[in-house]
């Protein structure tokens, strides 16, 4: 259900958690620890205060985050949102050809980074993952760190612009 600025200002901590947990991928803290900057000027004024308490967060704390993502492509049990995404890129509707090929880029991108492939789909075509795969795979630990963050905050913005009515 879409909520208003005005509404989202209006709730309890807990509400707001609730409302908007989901927003970061199962890590609701992020939501909860937003609740104290309110009032919300706009979405992009509580997207920004969301990314700034992501900011905060200690490395442990990111790499739970990026962690709490699933692979793309693949078959496991997901958030809807997640869901919903990938079927925006025809994530959903691989060939057995194109399932192989992400469940290999996924292995040799976790083999290498110890997390998953994030990227925001929504920017992105099934041709245009595989290209950034291809040349994140070449990218340093500490790079995909960060490039995985950006992301997910990406991710979060789309999700935010969907889950307020303006």
């Amino acid at each position: 259900m879409p909520y208003s600025l005005v509404e989202l200002n209006q709730l309890s901590q807990e509400e707001f958690t609730q409302a908007l947990g989901a927003i970061f991928e199962h890590t609701p803290d992020i939501a909860r620890r937003t609740w104290d900057d309110r009032p919300f000027a706009s979405t992009a004024d509580l997207h920004a205060k969301m990314v700034t308490v992501v900011s905060a967060m200690t490395e442990a704390e990111k790499l739970a985050l990026i962690q709490a993502h699933p692979d793309l492509g693949s078959k496991a049990k997901m958030a809807a949102a997640s869901v919903s995404e990938q079927a925006g890129a025809g994530l959903d509707k691989l060939s057995v050809e194109e399932f192989d090929r992400f469940q290999y880029l996924n292995r040799s991108y976790r083999e290498k980074f110890d997390f998953p492939f994030i990227v925001a789909v929504k920017n992105h075509t099934k041709t245009s993952i595989l290209a950034a795969f291809k040349q994140r795979l070449d990218n340093s630990w500490e790079t995909e760190m960060q490039q995985a963050v950006a992301e997910i905050c990406e991710i979060a913005r789309f999700r935010l612009e969907s889950a307020i009515q303006n």
